[in-house]
């Protein structure tokens, strides 16, 4: 009974400042948020004036705040389909096919991941450079040098797509790695009775690599499904600052002017519940999609 006593002593003590530290930068600036977008107050004096729900019927007919919805899915969409077929098909060739320099692969693709969003801004801001880029010199080549230079960074129709490349390049090498130290524990004889049967490596890559990995697949989809809404706007802030135009505003980096600049906090914090409500019911609806039976070997 005592002994029973003090392991239970013993796990309180060792989750309290864990479930302390949750409950001070968790749970009470949730709380705060959701509390202070029933306010009007502009973020810097002690007037405060409780309008109930106004904020939110005032962001229901807000066409900038539907814009920056609209380039939030939108990047989420993209971004994650290309970079997780890219990382599942970088892995797979890494992991099963005999190619020189694999590990010299392996640390370039990874590099981008730990670089800063600053500083991956900084490069692609000078690929993107109209005058003197790189993608602009080498376009240049087959466009001729006296066309008009291409202003990926300031044409509202290709900017966005300019954030999609940067936002690709800097994820794909930390997934690739996930995958293939879960493709690492596929046994090799499944792979060779595949073969005996006749099966290539595309439909071995479908019947045997993918339904085997797929915990894998499903949990990494979820957190960068998640973990895209904020990196969108890291790059957003960096690169662009939500132009031309708001061309390039997303949840948070519209949130942020609102409560930050535009001197409406109570109005930001009323995005900043939406951005909540937004993330949970994605990574349900994701959840849900990807659920399926585990595979065991």
């Amino acid at each position: 009974m005592k002994r029973g006593r003090a392991r239970s002593v013993f796990i309180g003590v060792c989750v309290a400042p864990a479930v302390i530290l949750f409950v001070i930068f968790m749970l009470i600036p949730t709380f705060n948020v959701f509390k202070m977008s029933l306010y009007k107050w502009g973020g810097y004096s002690n007037n405060k004036e409780f309008v109930g729900l106004n904020n939110f019927k005032i962001l229901m007919e807000d066409t900038n705040f539907f814009r920056s919805f609209q380039n939030t899915v939108l990047l989420i969409t993209f971004v994650t389909i290309v970079t997780m077929a890219l990382a599942l098909i970088f892995a797979a060739l890494l992991s099963r096919e005999k190619i020189k320099g694999q590990n010299f692969f392996r640390i370039v693709f990874y590099i981008p991941n730990i670089l800063s969003v600053v500083v991956i801004s900084a490069i692609f801001s000078a690929i993107y450079d109209p005058n003197n880029g790189l993608l602009n010199s080498v376009l240049g080549i087959f466009r001729g040098s006296d066309k008009t230079p291409i202003l990926w960074l300031g044409d509202q129709k290709l900017v966005i797509y300019s954030l999609v490349i940067a936002m690709i390049w800097q994820a794909i090498g930390y997934y690739m790695v996930m995958y293939m130290a879960s493709m690492a524990a596929v046994p090799e004889s499944l792979y060779e009775s595949a073969s005996l049967e006749g099966a290539g490596r595309i439909r071995q890559f479908f019947s045997i690599t993918l339904p085997l990995i797929w915990v894998n697949v499903r949990t990494t989809l979820t957190f960068f499904v998640i973990s895209s809404i904020n990196l969108s706007f890291l790059f957003v802030k960096s690169l662009t600052s939500g132009g031309p135009d708001g061309s390039t505003e997303v949840f948070l980096s519209y949130m942020y002017k609102q409560a930050y600049t535009n001197s409406s906090y109570g109005y930001g914090m009323a995005i900043g519940v939406v951005v909540f409500l937004f993330s949970f019911g994605l990574s349900a609806v994701v959840n849900f999609v990807t659920k399926r039976e585990i595979l065991e070997y």
